[in-house]
């Protein structure tokens, strides 16, 4: 279950940085190296006639996954049969392990009786 939560809440950045049309960098979670040309102007109509020489012709991409924000589930939410089961289910998980220290064994005080020959064997009487 925490599994869950914690990916359900993850958020993921992918930042690539593009030299033209060839990819110059990609990074997790943090901004990608430049390739050192100036991002003077973006060229995002030409970018097949954009060379490595020109200084307008690098550009970033962005991709980003939001997690979930809110955890906090209300009890005002659940139907009125669900509140029932989880009352009862509650309740008979918790009163099953009461008393069990105080359950009687009547043979707890008598000693096991000695074992003097192997009844089965002396009788041929097996088990199959």
């Amino acid at each position: 279950m925490a599994l869950v939560v914690v990916f359900s809440t993850l958020s993921v950045t992918v930042d690539m940085h593009f030299c033209g049309t060839t990819l110059v960098d990609t990074a997790l979670f943090k901004q990608a190296d430049t390739c050192g040309m100036e991002l003077a102007k973006v060229n995002t109509d030409n970018t097949a006639d954009c060379k490595v020489s020109d200084k307008g012709c690098c550009s970033k991409k962005q991709f980003v996954v939001d997690g979930q924000q809110e955890l906090k589930n209300n009890v005002d939410s659940l139907t009125f049969d669900q509140q029932v089961f989880l009352t009862a289910f509650a309740v008979t998980y918790l009163n099953r392990f009461v008393n069990l220290h105080d359950s009687v064994i009547p043979f707890q005080h008598y000693t096991s009786p000695l074992v003097v020959r192997d009844l089965q064997l002396l009788d041929e009487v097996f088990l199959i």
